[in-house]
């Protein structure tokens, strides 16, 4: 029921419904009160209507401070989200309110972002402000619609296909060796079984069984675990490498490994080339071995092929020699 009031020559509107909260707005003409708390509460009998007080008062750079309080560290990822997140609190857009974040907003940010950073960039940008959204939603009452869910995405990029000939390898091999006595055996290790750098920085020694010949991932980034088969050559370099009393064996820091390869390539002169690409030429490798996709995307734990499709790269001359 709605309870109109004159105080001070403006007209205040008070709306309760149960199991609802209170919904309240000023007017300086009375018509217009009864106007808007009539419409208010048909939206609510229909139940269409969304509170948006709360979005009013809070600026996106609030409900960022809040999730990054909240809910950053209880995911995997805590470290790089904190930091993206952070640098996105110092963009224009998060002194908006959240009424404010409209979709033209949000594809204004898109645009500009691309002119700034890669589409794989702001695709992750706008993925993260569509879950801080919608976690306010279900979490806080946050009454708007997830603007991000209607505009368009930017194209996904094709993948990379940056792949080394052995002298190339064998040139940044000589030279991550010179950084740390766990960097060249951490990269062969990765060339050989298709890890993730995070996979490879989480295991330890209790992960390895050397009879069965597997390397147990707990977590890894889909959420799930597996077994990754280890062929003879990982196995020579876990028996090859020394033990740290943490029981880790790789006991890097990813920002360690990531800069440290950096700096190794530079050094080669070879250019454009990331850790991650280590990945694509192990499952570029393997797919000569193993045909059947299953059985690569048991390796590599992609879920979705098309994903996995992304990192294999079958030359048309290797095809060639097959059909010989």
């Amino acid at each position: 029921m709605a309870t109109i009031s004159n105080r001070n020559n403006k007209w205040h509107v008070r709306i309760r419904r149960s199991g609802q909260p209170t919904v309240a707005k000023t007017f300086l003409i009375r018509t217009d009160a009864e106007k808007w708390a009539r419409s208010i509460e048909i939206e609510i009998d229909r139940g269409s209507y969304i509170n948006t007080s709360y979005a009013q008062k809070t600026l996106f750079k609030d409900l960022i401070e809040q999730y990054l309080k909240e809910v950053t560290p209880t995911l995997r990822g805590a470290f790089e989200d904190g930091y993206r997140l952070r640098k996105m609190m110092r963009n224009p857009i998060a002194e908006l309110n959240l009424t404010e974040l409209t979709p033209s907003k949000i594809a204004n940010y898109r645009d500009e972002r691309l002119k700034e950073v890669k589409p794989n960039t702001v695709i992750r940008e706008l993925a993260y402000i569509s879950s801080m959204i919608n976690h306010a939603r279900r979490e806080w009452g946050l009454g708007i619609i997830n603007p991000v869910a209607q505009i368009r995405k930017p194209s996904q990029p094709q993948g990379r296909e940056r792949i080394l000939n052995d002298v190339e390898m064998d040139r940044i091999l000589r030279e991550v060796e010179k950084l740390n006595p766990f960097m060249k055996p951490l990269c062969e290790f990765a060339l050989e079984t298709a890890m993730r750098r995070s996979e490879l920085l989480s295991l330890n020694w209790t992960n390895i069984d050397f009879i069965k010949r597997t390397a147990h991932l707990k977590i890894t980034k889909n959420g799930s675990s597996r077994f990754v088969p280890l062929s003879t050559e990982a196995i020579n370099i876990l028996n090859k490498m020394p033990r740290d009393i943490s029981g880790k064996i790789f006991p890097l820091k990813a920002n360690t490994v990531s800069m440290g390869f950096i700096k190794a390539v530079k050094r080669t002169d070879i250019k454009d080339f990331h850790f991650h690409d280590l990945r694509h030429m192990a499952l570029t490798k393997l797919s000569s071995k193993f045909t059947n996709i299953l059985e690569l995307a048991a390796i590599s734990g992609h879920k979705e092929l098309k994903m996995l499709q992304r990192y294999v790269h079958i030359r048309a001359e290797d095809l060639a020699k097959k059909m010989m």
